[in-house]
């Protein structure tokens, strides 16, 4: 399945600032970037790093007082997506973890875990461990938080979502991966393109470990699974951001999209699957 995607950030810089930015698609298995492109006006030096394991692609700009800053980015992308039985996906157990999943068991900053272990043992402490028990954390919250635009801040966390059952795509995402810890399941935070949303914006939707693979989540079901292109990953939302700016900054204008381009050889759109996807 392929996708055109991109986005315009547009910026008043009112005192000489450093930007980092995070919105480039990741370069992972599953998914083949066909072509990008990046461009900055006025045109500036840009540093770059990729963060090893997770491949998050970082770069840096330094941009004088007085500018006015447009960064726009074009991609093409191949996706390869790799499904599973969800009757057949388990759990598992935190003594056969792999190393590099360990990070993904503690609380963090926005997934305060260790604050949210009874209320996860009530709710899905019965529930059968595995792909289904995920799957019952993001029905319990699709049906008990309601989703609203603008009423939470960047200082909401899975605690906050929890208690005042309100929130966006960030704070689903912030809520499932708590559960998910609570419940000893590794699980980090995503940062994405999105595929049929009704207003296009960047998407958070969250991967638990599982059956020694990174399965995909939405709690929101705002886009189908299938149709999220993933730009990054980390402990939660502030390892992702997609801009992060230190100096005088305004924001004028920002614009994302996401088309899905035929195939002949494979004429489905994007849609909901009651399979489990995971990245390759």
């Amino acid at each position: 399945m392929r996708f055109k995607l991109g986005c315009d950030l547009e910026y008043q810089v009112d005192s000489f600032s450093t930007f980092i930015f995070n919105f480039r698609i990741a370069q992972i298995d599953c998914q083949k970037i066909i072509s990008e492109h990046l461009q900055l006006n006025p045109v500036i030096p840009v540093d770059e790093f990729a963060a090893p394991v997770l491949e998050n692609r970082y770069f840096r700009v330094n941009v004088s007082a007085g500018t006015n800053l447009h960064v726009s980015y074009r991609a093409e992308v191949e996706m390869s997506h790799f499904y599973g039985d969800p009757n057949r996906i388990v759990e598992i157990q935190p003594a056969d973890l792999p190393k590099e999943t360990w990070p993904y068991l503690y609380p963090s900053r926005f997934c305060q875990s260790d604050r949210l272990i009874n209320l996860a043992l009530s709710e899905f402490g019965g529930e059968l461990m595995g792909y289904s028990r995920v799957t019952a954390i993001c029905n319990w919250i699709f049906d008990k938080v309601y989703y609203q635009y603008g009423v939470s801040s960047s200082h909401t966390s899975a605690f906050d979502t929890a208690t005042e059952r309100i929130g966006v795509c960030r704070d689903f995402a912030h809520l499932g991966i708590a559960f998910c810890r609570a419940l000893n399941i590794p699980a980090r935070f995503v940062s994405s393109y999105a595929y049929g949303l009704a207003t296009p914006d960047f998407h958070a939707c969250f991967e638990a470990y599982l059956d020694n693979r990174w399965y995909l989540f939405d709690a929101t079901r705002l886009a189908p699974q299938n149709g999220i292109v993933r730009i990054g990953t980390g402990r939660d939302a502030a390892d992702v951001s997609i801009a992060t700016i230190f100096g005088n900054v305004s924001m004028n204008d920002m614009r994302i999209f996401i088309e899905h381009v035929p195939d002949p050889d494979c004429p489905g759109i994007p849609e909901p699957t009651t399979e489990a996807i995971a990245i390759l």
